[in-house]
């Protein structure tokens, strides 16, 4: 794609309208807030490609200062979308993107949003920026997710600048550039529903469905209470298949043990994308019901609520979306979906990662049965979760269960399960594939505290750790023997690193 060129010369983007022809009810267009002398800290080629950018573009001193807010692109027109919301489940009212500003739209269909670009009209007191800190987070773990297989936004690029910003000390700002065919959320549709703007939450409806879901022009054949299909209704299959998007998207973090920490119904896409990197973490040892966020002072976001909480939001999403599809009981048969898909999920995520795909579906109570006892032995001695899946495929492929006893203090409770798991291979009639497992439980994850020496090292000036992380998680399937360390079990002092929400 080559579109405009820089008063350098040098070619730009092209741009669609895409979201913004909604028009005003739906966003404020306003310039980026200027961020002195900015740097580049990372930026990702495979990105760059995907969103269409031109060749030689990223990283270009025109690049540098467009994705830092100092210059605006030829062509892009940037905003700011308005959203509503409930937050820790409490109705917050108007919100919307207080820090970020769309650029606009890729003639190949990627959004793209500058997170840290300065004040909105939707900032609520907020000062619009975004510190290196967290920035490095969310740039990071986007293309770790990504490359777990893990529906995600994505990261283009992330520029630092020694302008100070005050959390709950004084850091410095940063802005990372995010990815996404749409930035669309629940609470974009709670927002006008909760003002009766039924004019404003039709089009919105109808945009998601022509751009992202034309499918549901069809209705949904789904079953209501009474087993009755239901044909026609646009609008109920739209709940339904963002349902059945955000159960796939659920069933992938409990799998691979990735706790969000926020999921207000304002950072929940409706792609059923993982958006909004704030106080996420991979779990260390498996804890059930590990709390990763220190505001979330009621636990309301433990990592073992997590699909619970996804159908809350939905039922959110549902009551929004009732004027139009304006019938309660068809709305409720559309959320119900909700809960077998993310148990089948579930189930044929965690039967890959043991290596025996299919046996959810051949011997399902063997299989179910299995994996319960695997998740409460691990819990019981809160093992390490990726060490325990990647040494488990270790383990298929040399024959030797040995390296994977030896994370359990009660080797006893361990081998009663390994017999188990014998068994339903067993019944499979073929042993676990160790290349299967190996290219789906991962030696790395952004671990907190890996993270943590990457932030440590670029607040000095150093951005060679972040480069060098980014490039190993994006193959963590991979050994990276130069890097071994960062697979290995977390130091001591990992414990005492708190997320919060301002991370």
């Amino acid at each position: 794609m080559v579109g405009m060129h820089s008063p350098d010369g040098s070619p730009t983007p092209d741009w669609h309208t895409g979201f913004a022809a909604l028009g005003p009810a739906f966003l404020t267009h306003l310039p980026p807030t200027p961020l002195p002398t900015p740097a580049w800290v990372a930026h990702s080629e495979e990105v760059a490609q995907l969103v269409g950018l031109p060749p030689g573009f990223m990283p270009s001193e025109t690049a540098l200062q467009a994705f830092s807010g100092n210059t605006v692109l030829p062509g892009s027109q940037p905003y700011a979308s308005v959203y509503s919301g409930h937050q820790f489940g409490v109705w917050a009212g108007q919100l919307g993107d207080g820090r970020a500003l769309h650029l606009g739209e890729t003639t190949a269909g990627w959004e793209l949003q500058l997170k840290g670009a300065g004040r909105t009209p939707y900032s609520r007191g907020g000062d619009g920026r975004a510190v290196l800190r967290s920035s490095i987070r969310e740039f990071l773990c986007s293309e770790a997710m990504h490359a777990l297989g893990i529906p995600t936004t994505r990261a283009l690029c992330l520029t630092a600048s020694p302008a100070p910003v005050h959390r709950e000390t004084m850091e410095t700002a940063a802005v990372v550039t995010r990815a996404a065919p749409s930035f669309i959320r629940f609470g974009h549709f709670e927002h006008f529903a909760a003002r009766d703007m039924q004019t404003e939450l039709r089009a919105l409806a109808d945009y998601v469905i022509d751009r992202y879901d034309p499918d549901c022009r069809q209705g949904w054949s789904g079953q209501d209470a009474e087993g009755q299909a239901l044909h026609g209704n646009a609008y109920a299959a739209l709940l339904h298949a963002i349902g059945q998007r955000t159960a796939t998207l659920l069933a992938h973090w409990q799998a691979v043990g990735f706790c969000h920490g926020v999921m207000n119904t304002d950072n929940m896409s409706v792609l059923g994308l993982t958006i909004d990197y704030g106080p996420f973490q991979f779990l260390d040892g498996f804890d059930p019901g590990h709390i990763c966020n220190h505001s979330d002072h009621q636990g309301r976001y433990a990592f073992n609520k997590q699909p619970q909480i996804a159908y809350w939001n939905l039922f959110c999403l549902g009551q929004a979306l009732l004027p139009l599809i304006e019938d309660q009981d068809v709305t409720v048969a559309a959320l119900e979906a909700y809960r077998p898909a993310f148990s089948q999920a579930f189930r044929t995520l965690v039967c890959r990662k043991l290596g025996l795909p299919g046996a959810e579906l051949q011997h399902e109570a063997a299989a179910t049965a299995t994996i319960g006892q695997l998740l409460e032995l691990l819990a019981a001695q809160r093992v390490d979760h990726s060490i325990f899946w990647r040494r488990l495929s270790l383990s298929a492929q040399d024959g030797d269960p040995e390296r994977t006893r030896e994370l359990f203090l009660d080797t006893e409770a361990f081998d009663r399960w390994l017999l188990t798991y014998q068994e339903l291979s067993a019944q499979m009639g073929q042993a676990p594939d160790a290349n299967l497992m190996l290219n789906t439980n991962p030696a790395f994850v952004l671990r907190n505290h890996v993270g943590e020496l990457a932030i440590r090292a670029a607040q000095q000036g150093d951005f060679s750790v972040v480069q060098s992380l980014h490039q190993v998680l994006r193959t963590p399937f991979d050994d990276h023997p130069a890097h071994r360390a960062w697979a290995d079990f977390p130091p001591d002092w990992a414990s005492s690193i708190a997320i919060s929400c301002s991370s």
